[in-house]
């Protein structure tokens, strides 16, 4: 994953009280920081802003026509209505992992993204993991399982979603039921807001290149299964087939099989 392209990125407050907050994140993230105080359609200097107020940060992009921020929300939006209506252990994503055979499975989500498909496991009894390499994705993330823990319906979903630092390569000596891969592939995304979220990441850190190295680690430290979560068409991770395939219809769970679930 290439991170060359963090120039185009700064952090930003919005309000005189959010100050420190931003100061120490832009401070972790080694990012300059400073006060928005016009529109973001009319900034210039930066091409995206992390935008901190009132405890939450989101992610911007400036300029006209600039589309609306993207932050980790895991209490309303999607994740509300797919915790509510997603169809529970009878997604893809589910029987992919393996929970039509076992409960209470232990996940290593190596390329968590904005966690929505770690929350959907939490939200189904799983303990997950989480690693996410890149800082500021990790930030969003982070901001995201903090808020999501004042929710009385959802603080026990978060609970169950430990977000770590590093990579899959520095979990040397642990050992989970399940890791899950979803590298960023450069394919054209359907819904809107999978386009937005893409584009905003694919123009600051572009997509896994290193990808195919990710799953001979993941085989290494899953003592059931992998499962990658692919595009249709793309080409199987490091060109090694699968066990097998759960197809859906804008994309497919290659399942690498180490062991047996209902042994």
């Amino acid at each position: 994953m290439s991170l060359h392209k963090l120039s185009l990125l700064s952090v930003a407050f919005l309000e005189e009280v959010d100050a420190l907050d931003a100061q120490k994140l832009a401070h972790a993230l080694e990012l300059p920081c400073f006060y928005l105080d016009y529109p973001l359609k009319k900034h210039s200097q930066y091409e995206y802003l992390l935008l901190v107020s009132e405890g939450c940060i989101s992610i911007a992009k400036t300029g006209k026509s600039a589309p609306n921020p993207v932050k980790v929300d895991f209490v309303a939006g999607s994740s509300a209505h797919r915790r509510l209506y997603g169809g529970g252990k009878g997604q893809d994503i589910a029987k992919a992992i393996g929970l039509n055979k076992r409960n209470n499975l232990s996940i290593l989500d190596a390329t968590a993204g904005l966690g929505r498909d770690a929350f959907v496991l939490a939200s189904l009894g799983c303990h997950v993991t989480l690693l996410e390499r890149c800082a500021f994705v990790r930030a969003l993330l982070k901001n995201g399982l903090e808020r999501a823990a004042y929710s009385d319906e959802v603080a026990p979903i978060a609970a169950r979603m430990d977000l770590q630092e590093g990579g899959i390569e520095a979990q040397l000596a642990a050992s989970y039921d399940v890791v899950y891969l979803d590298p960023m592939y450069p394919h054209a995304e359907k819904s809107a807001a999978a386009k937005k979220e893409m584009a905003f990441f694919r123009d600051l850190i572009g997509h896994d290149e290193d990808a195919d190295y990710l799953l001979p680690l993941a085989l290494k430290r899953a003592r059931f299964r992998v499962v990658v979560k692919r595009p249709k068409g793309a080409p199987f991770l490091n060109n090694e087939p699968p066990t097998y395939q759960i197809t859906g219809k804008s994309g497919r769970f290659d399942v690498y099989v180490n062991k047996s679930l209902e042994g």
